[in-house]
């Protein structure tokens, strides 16, 4: 009769201790320094010194000096009275623009029926004595605060 064999109840286990195998030792004075750079996804990764690309230059600091508010040479050409012509004529060209406005407004006949109208309706008032029409106006404001239904 046959029977199957039973398993191992032991492991066969080397019973000596572990020994590491000899490794090269790196001292500290002997490595190079590291460095950490971004890589191509933002992360910080560690470089040795040597290899790391070098460093970006620092830009200049702004000049953030308000400036005047006339640019220097327009006001240099003001005094000298070259640009005391070129104000003279646009304050005359926006006068002559006024009149033509006010020249173009009298010929609109809405506007003699609304001034009438004003001269009819104010001595009216001017005659009473400044009486006129009485308006009550009576506001009141009522509240009511309904807590919790």
């Amino acid at each position: 009769m046959n029977e199957p064999a039973l398993p191992a109840l032991t492991h066969d286990v080397p019973t000596e201790p572990y020994v590491p195998a000899p490794a090269a030792v790196e001292l500290a004075a002997e490595r190079q320094p590291v460095v950490w750079v971004p890589d191509a996804y933002g992360r910080m990764v560690p470089m040795p010194k040597h290899v790391a690309p070098p460093p970006m230059a620092r830009p200049e600091p702004r000049d953030l000096t308000p400036l005047p508010l006339l640019d220097p040479l327009a006001q240099r050409l003001m005094g000298a009275g070259i640009g005391g012509g070129a104000l003279a004529a646009g304050v005359g060209y926006g006068i002559g623009e006024a009149i033509n406005a006010l020249a173009g407004l009298g010929s609109g006949a809405l506007l003699w029926v609304a001034l009438a109208v004003l001269a009819w309706r104010t001595p009216g008032r001017a005659v009473a004595g400044g009486r006129g029409s009485t308006v009550h106006i009576r506001k009141a404001v009522i509240k009511r605060s309904h807590f919790h239904g």
